[in-house]
């Protein structure tokens, strides 16, 4: 891995491949690793002639971890992955985030949208502006001292999954009760991109993806049958249009 020092914060990041640059921001309490390369997404991506930049967010992986909720506000991660283009001197590049993923490549979009070319948005739907529910109980569940004690599926999946990849509960805790922010409908339609908005059938937490294509000017949804949140990141048919997309529109 190679590292950059925006906003003081030192990030680690990948960069593979030759061709025209796409950028991965991962979901939240995931890393570049878990979300992209374990499930075949670096791979596939690099074979079909694509240069391939995936970043660890500040407060992941093996990226600074800060304990202070102002530091994960979307428009910051936004200006993470806004910086680690201009350390990389690639000026435009397709985006595609998965979940809080999502959410911070539509703050790019927003805030530089001359840096961005195709979007893809997997895992997060309508509830980019009507929201994903209610999470301070995973940020109860992370802080917790006796997982035995969590009470709910979501947030005890969310305490596993954290544990599992050896997280800082208290920086995901602290990232999740601020990298919520909402979107209007009225910013959302100001994405004048390409958008693909991919969300598993199954998936109780992302929110309707036709909602949200109907919301943007250039987008359309994708529905991955039979998936749910977890399970759609490496489904087969999500990557199949993925690339059809992006070879729909070049940057």
């Amino acid at each position: 891995m190679w590292f950059f020092n925006p906003d003081g914060f030192e990030l680690a990041f990948i960069d593979e491949g030759e061709g025209d640059p796409i950028l991965l921001i991962h979901g939240f309490a995931s890393t570049h690793f878990v979300n992209w390369v374990s499930p075949g997404w670096v791979k596939t991506l690099r074979d079909a002639g694509y240069r391939v930049v995936a970043l660890d967010n500040r407060g992941h992986g093996r990226s600074t971890k800060s304990h202070e909720p102002a530091d994960y506000v979307p428009a910051k991660m936004a200006s993470d992955a806004a910086a680690l283009l201009d350390h990389l001197e690639i000026g435009r590049a397709h985006v595609m985030g998965y979940s809080m993923g999502a959410r911070i490549a539509a703050f790019l979009a927003r805030a530089k949208p001359e840096r961005v070319g195709g979007l893809v948005f997997g895992g997060l739907g309508a509830g980019m502006v009507e929201g994903v529910g209610a999470w301070d109980a995973i940020a109860d569940a992370l802080l917790a001292e006796d997982p035995a004690a969590i009470e709910g599926e979501r947030p005890r999946m969310f305490r596993a999954f954290a544990d599992q990849t050896k997280s800082d509960r208290k920086a995901l805790a602290a990232c999740i009760s601020t990298s919520r922010e909402l979107l209007s409908p009225t910013q959302i339609a100001e994405i004048d991109r390409p958008v693909l908005v991919a969300v598993g059938t199954a998936d109780d937490i992302a929110g309707d993806p036709e909602v949200l294509a109907d919301m943007l000017p250039r987008g359309e949804a994708f529905a991955i049958s039979g998936r749910d949140h977890m399970l759609s990141v490496g489904d087969r048919r999500f990557k199949e249009r993925v690339l059809a997309f992006l070879q729909e529109n070049p940057l």
